[in-house]
């Protein structure tokens, strides 16, 4: 089973397949939020600033949203 580790690089891997149409929903209406021109399939040319960006937002937010569940909200 050597090499299996690689087998997937490159690829997002999802827990639970049925939430990633909702995932790409979000990541879409986040980009939109903070003004970065995310499109549907290739986005190589988006820099690493802005990607990452996308990234640390959709945390923010759902750190936010699972705060608000646990308080009770």
């Amino acid at each position: 089973m050597s090499g299996s580790s690689n087998s997937n690089s490159g690829t997002n891997q999802m827990a639970v397949p049925q939430a990633k149409e909702a995932m790409n929903r979000f990541k879409q209406e986040v980009a939109s939020e903070i003004g970065v021109p995310l499109k549907d399939g290739y986005n190589g040319d988006l820099t690493s600033a802005q990607a990452g960006s996308i990234g640390g937002e959709m945390v923010k937010k759902m750190i936010m949203r699972q705060e608000e569940q646990m308080s009770g909200k």
